[in-house]
């Protein structure tokens, strides 16, 4: 398998863009697929990576991070530090002054105040954002000036870059959204699906789960980009229509996430048209376990929230005996070859923060057996283990794809040897991934006991990942089931480190708390269950330049470079 891992640095991507080049609009259209159709343009209103990856085509921060994971700025002028007076002596607050160039694609100007607003918008108690957590500590977002923003915090920060770096927090218009706030912010149909923006394109249509259009944005700053007229993302399909549509057939220039088996990638790559790339960066394939009561028993609105605990996974030894059972080394070797590693880590990068923990690393099914025995779970006549009238009974979901049902099927299998019995269920990736309110089957609502998938956080700084777990962030009818806290843990000894380590100011101890929290989440609790740390994949045509993949922000994060090889 002729899988590459994208190394190259940023500098030199943007230093051969330049030359390949002609003027704005120049190579016609970029055709792309992301087969988890996006539901959505506005990432405060999803947590899904698909929503994020689309909207990055339009949406921009105030800073990114490179595929080395280096800061660079977007729409501020310069990274602000302790030398040029933007990060304060006290690490408190940070300082960004913004670019002067830059208008939104309606022509009109980006100030500061839109910065203010959109810290307004997901900071609203009502509005149910998804990515609450990068405001986390989070005191006041003032505009100095026009072109100046100052953001304090609750108290000093080894790193104050997580609010609006990154993709997964990008600035939106004031005037486009000021009647959006709150309560309201699903209600805002053509704001979600067609947000005015600085990127390099703007929208020129939305249809749900199907296909966004886009064209060059005429007021993107720089005037020679980008070189593609328009932009066609097609959605819908599997990862392994996505790939062959680009690597076999030519009919698309690129595919996200084409998450296969070596083997099948390798034989689409031999017919030469194009190759699959590998970034690592914190992508965790994991399992969710709900510590609450999905049960349809419960009222429409009380399922899976607090007011009704989980009848057995609420039992730290039914958890651990979960993750006893897997076989991490075979599940790598089957779905993801040298694309992945196996891991007991919810964080498994960058290495400072990385849990020593090699705990689960090892199948035990023996021992997990004795677990259950010893917690008085017992085998029924069927071989169903039962304790005070309650059977181990679980449904375990997951999205559409091939890799993620073979996990199912093996991990069902060593869950059946310890007297456990599953149900799996297969959700179409574009709804389980989606931001659907009223839909049952998104992974936010959780609707079964288990549910399986992967994401990863911007940069190179998990605090604002490992802040999505305290107990007021979990998905309910209050948040409009945007919450962050997907398997709805709640320890106040966690929520206390989410706040020491938001005012932590040496990186030693913050990446210290960061790996005592890794290990709540994981190892101690199980709440979260770490299967593979896999490679950011997607596929690319031979006819594509410009394209370096980054795992460490939007993965697509530069299309305002790509341009069109002439073969």
């Amino acid at each position: 398998m002729k899988l590459k891992t994208v190394l190259m640095g940023a500098a030199a991507t943007l230093a051969m863009a330049p030359a390949a080049f002609a003027e704005r609009g120049s190579d016609g259209q970029l055709n792309m697929i992301l087969w988890q159709a996006p539901s959505t343009m506005n990432p405060y209103l999803s947590g899904g990576t698909k929503e994020m990856i689309a909207s990055s085509l339009t949406l921009e921060p105030l800073a990114g991070y490179d595929p080395d994971g280096n800061l660079y700025p977007r729409l501020a002028a310069e990274i602000p530090s302790l030398e040029n007076g933007g990060i304060s002596e006290d690490m408190t607050s940070v300082t960004w002054k913004l670019r002067e160039d830059v208008k939104w694609s309606d022509g009109t100007d980006f100030t500061a105040d839109d910065v203010v607003f959109s810290a307004e918008y997901c900071m609203h108690p009502e509005g149910g954002c998804s990515q609450l957590a990068k405001f986390e500590g989070v005191q006041s977002v003032e505009a100095v000036d026009d072109n100046t923003v100052r953001i304090t915090f609750t108290g000093p920060r080894s790193d104050p870059f997580t609010t609006f770096v990154g993709s997964q927090s990008p600035i939106i218009q004031r005037a486009q959204f000021e009647n959006c706030l709150g309560a309201d912010a699903p209600t805002c149909t053509d704001q979600n699906f067609m947000p005015v923006g600085t990127g390099g394109f703007r929208v020129t249509q939305f249809l749900t789960n199907d296909t966004i259009s886009l064209e060059a944005n005429p007021e993107y700053r720089d005037p020679d980009k980008p070189a593609f007229a328009t932009v066609l993302v097609k959605g819908g399909g599997d990862a392994a229509g996505a790939a062959r549509s680009v690597l076999e057939t030519g009919e698309f220039d690129y595919a996200w996430n084409t998450q296969l088996a070596p083997d099948v990638i390798a034989g689409m790559e031999a017919a030469g048209r194009g190759q699959v790339s590998a970034a690592f960066g914190s992508l965790v394939e994991r399992i969710h376990v709900n510590l609450t009561d999905p049960s349809s028993s419960h009222p429409e609105g009380e399922r899976s929230t607090a007011q009704h605990p989980h009848p057995f996974l609420t039992d730290p030894a039914v958890r651990q005996a979960l993750s006893m059972a897997i076989d991490r080394e075979l599940l790598v070797e089957i779905g993801y070859g040298p694309a992945g590693q196996p891991t007991c880590n919810y964080v498994p990068a960058p290495e400072a923060w990385a849990s020593d923990n090699t705990d689960c690393l090892q199948q035990d099914i023996e021992g997990a057996n004795a677990l259950l025995d010893e917690a008085g779970w017992e085998r029924g006549p069927n071989g169903i283990r039962a304790k005070d009238g309650v059977e181990l009974r679980m449904l375990y979901q997951t999205s559409v794809n091939a890799v993620r049902q073979d996990f199912q099927a093996l991990i069902k299998q060593w869950w059946s040897e310890i007297g456990i019995e599953t149900e799996l269920k297969a959700v179409d990736a574009s709804v389980f991934f989606g931001s659907d309110a009223g839909s049952p089957d998104t992974l936010q609502k959780f609707y079964a006991d288990v549910q399986m998938y992967a994401d990863n956080f911007d940069g190179v700084n998990p605090t604002p990942y490992l802040s999505k777990w305290t107990c007021n962030k979990a998905p309910s009818p209050a948040n409009q089931w945007q919450g962050e806290n997907i398997s709805r843990f709640c320890d106040e000894e966690y929520d206390r480190l989410v706040a020491e380590l938001g005012s932590v100011s040496d990186e030693a101890e913050a990446s210290e708390l960061g790996r005592r929290m890794n290990d709540k989440l994981t190892k101690d609790s199980n709440a979260i269950i770490p299967l593979v740390y896999r490679g950011t994949a997607s596929a690319h045509s031979n006819t594509l330049g410009g394209v370096q993949l980054n795992a460490w922000d939007s993965e697509i994060w530069n299309t305002a470079d790509w341009y069109r090889v002439q073969e």
